[in-house]
């Protein structure tokens, strides 16, 4: 039993071996922002809200929910995207990215859950939404089901690889046999989940500013969540193959140009179709006067720069087959994603209020911690599970 723990936690080296291992600056680093994080994350649930942040009635929504829920769960819309891309359209040439995917999907999706407690609080409520007082009919009766259950669907999309790496087979051939089943169920649930996400913002017409409150909101949302998620494959195989070279197989890093041009052209396509929808929604609301403000110029800004702008990298990139340009172009369209995300959320929200304070700087100690313990955990994952590379006892699974 003490040599099964070794060889699945420890990587099959002595206990002793193993926290050396571990001292690295990369760890201390990380460790050092956790432990930074962590006496704010007590004191918030000690002392309330209102002692790490400025969140009040008129401003409700301060880093918590525009970084760790606004913008994370579009950036974890990885795992929908190519299982769909695999299982449900045959394109099995993306297969090496299909697992990378799935669990940046299933960390970002839990990790959101875990900004929404750290801006709650009291997590024995956390079901709330699920069972009473919203009634069947709210926008926040959808999102907390469609949260917990892809949550869970996305769970068994990545348990044959838990399981190889527990040495299952019987559990990993009850799992491959849901796969496809659970894939449908977890792209009706994303799909309705990335746009219920700004259904919400359809409750405070005279709240969010004109530019970007639109009944269009919800198909915005799920059509960024589309691009969002391409890019973040993108990076996240990029970063994986450059700073975990061992832990990716040789047929992954020989596939890795290609598929990130194909995913380049995928990204470029569902841009150019968000640029339209943002001029049909400005055109619906015939607001073409506010062009001319403060608003409308970052409006502009972030339609040309961090829209059009990276799909014509990105059209530029697969037409020269320069993947290193359409890599970099995936981290400037996640940039403009999060822009996007804390504009509508923050920024342009209660823009008629005449004192605004945004977040406060405790707010930021607390998401850079969560931050380093979801990298860390990511990290720890993918040096013991068989998510990059194919497991020995499997070959030809991955």
């Amino acid at each position: 039993m003490s040599a099964w723990i070794l060889e699945r936690v420890c990587n099959g080296v002595p206990p002793r071996t193993y926290l050396r291992q571990l001292i690295t600056p990369f760890n201390l680093a990380a460790g050092l922002i956790v432990l930074l994080g962590c006496p704010f994350l007590v004191w918030r649930y000690l002392q309330g809200l209102g002692v790490v942040t400025h969140a009040s009635n008129d401003q409700p929504w301060g880093l918590f929910l525009a970084w760790g829920l606004f913008s994370g769960v579009p950036l974890a819309s990885t795992g929908f995207l190519l299982a769909s891309a695999v299982y449900l359209f045959g394109m099995k040439h993306y297969y090496p990215l299909l697992r990378p995917a799935v669990l940046t999907g299933f960390i970002g999706y839990f990790f959101a859950v875990v900004y929404l407690l750290v801006d709650l609080g009291m997590p024995w409520r956390l079901p709330y939404p699920m069972i009473r007082s919203f009634g069947t009919g709210s926008v926040m009766f959808l999102v907390a089901w469609h949260v917990a259950l892809y949550l869970s669907t996305q769970f068994v999309e990545f348990c044959p690889a838990i399981f190889e790496w527990l040495g299952a087979d019987r559990f990993r051939r009850w799992a491959l046999r849901v796969t496809i089943g659970a894939t449908i169920f977890g792209v009706i649930l994303s799909t309705l989940h990335q746009s219920a996400l700004g259904a919400l913002f359809l409750l405070a017409p005279g709240k969010l500013h004109p530019l970007w409150y639109s009944p269009y909101l919800p198909l915005l949302f799920f059509i960024s969540s589309i691009f969002a998620g391409l890019s973040m494959v993108i990076v996240e195989s990029a970063l994986v193959s450059r700073y975990l070279p061992q832990r990716v197989g040789l047929k992954s890093l020989q596939s890795l140009d290609p598929l990130t041009l194909g995913l380049g052209k995928g990204a470029a396509l569902a841009l150019v179709t968000y640029f339209a929808m943002k001029w049909i929604a400005l055109a619906h609301g015939h607001h073409w006067a506010l062009l001319n403000t403060g608003y409308g110029w970052w409006f502009l800004v972030e339609v040309f720069g961090f829209v059009l702008v990276p799909s014509f990298l990105f059209l530029a990139g697969v037409r020269k087959e320069n993947a290193r340009l359409v890599r970099w172009t995936a981290v400037f369209t996640i940039v403009g994603v999060i822009a996007n995300r804390f504009t509508v959320s923050m920024f342009a929200f209660n823009w008629k209020l005449p004192h605004r304070e945004f977040f406060y700087w405790k707010e930021l100690i607390i998401v850079a911690s969560i931050v380093a313990i979801e990298v860390l955990t990511y990290r720890w994952i993918v040096n013991r599970l068989p998510v990059h590379k194919e497991h020995p006892r499997y070959p030809g699974a991955h």
